[in-house]
């Protein structure tokens, strides 16, 4: 019980702290209407499963003949971050015509995929979980349960920041200065990145 909490706090706390996911749902959200958002929510809990996937079944393998492994995570998400983030703030205004999308499903669970699954943060959330706080002789199906808990809390959390930024009133406040918007997200999806590249992940 003891660890089962544990795992509970600390994924709350981990998935509720600001970051390169919550500025991704807030864009496509309050840009594309609110099923782009939870889309994107879904997204992002499918990159919460790469994670665990290999976490539970390689990741001690993966260590050992490839020690910069999470480095190479490091260096692809943060140029995936300043990639996205140049286009986030380069980008042109939507013009307010409901919830139609000027971006397809797929786009948007691309979107929030790729941001988790080569977010190192994430990548270091759950194995430090798995490793450090889950004991060793906790069953595999309890270390799945885990995992999906980590999926379900992440899609949970985004697809109510959806919720909130589709929101009819509020997301036309936000197009009518949606230039500017753009562009703050853009630059601290940016910096985001830029940040990464200088972090030792060690």
């Amino acid at each position: 019980m003891t660890e089962f909490l544990a795992v509970i706090m600390i994924t709350i706390l981990a998935v509720i702290s600001p970051g390169a996911d919550f500025a991704i749902v807030t864009k496509n959200s309050y840009l594309y209407g609110r099923s782009i958002g939870v889309l994107t929510s879904i997204g992002i809990a499918l990159g919460v499963l790469v994670h665990v996937a290999y976490t539970l079944l390689a990741v001690a393998i993966v260590m050992e003949f490839a020690p910069n492994f999470l480095t190479i995570i490091k260096y692809l998400g943060a140029f995936y971050l300043i990639y996205i983030g140049y286009k986030t703030f380069r980008q042109k205004p939507v013009k307010d015509v409901g919830y139609s999308t000027c971006i397809s499903s797929a786009q948007a669970l691309r979107y929030g995929f790729f941001t988790n699954a080569l977010n190192p943060k994430t990548t270091l959330f759950v194995i430090s979980t798995y490793t450090q706080i889950v004991s060793a002789i906790t069953p595999k199906s309890i270390l799945i349960g885990y995992g999906l808990f980590m999926s379900v809390a992440h899609f949970i959390w985004f697809a109510l920041v959806a919720l909130l930024f589709s929101q009819r009133t509020l997301r036309e406040k936000m197009l009518n200065k949606q230039v500017a918007i753009n562009q703050v997200i853009g630059f601290i999806l940016g910096l985001l990145g830029v940040f990464l590249l200088f972090t030792n992940l060690n």
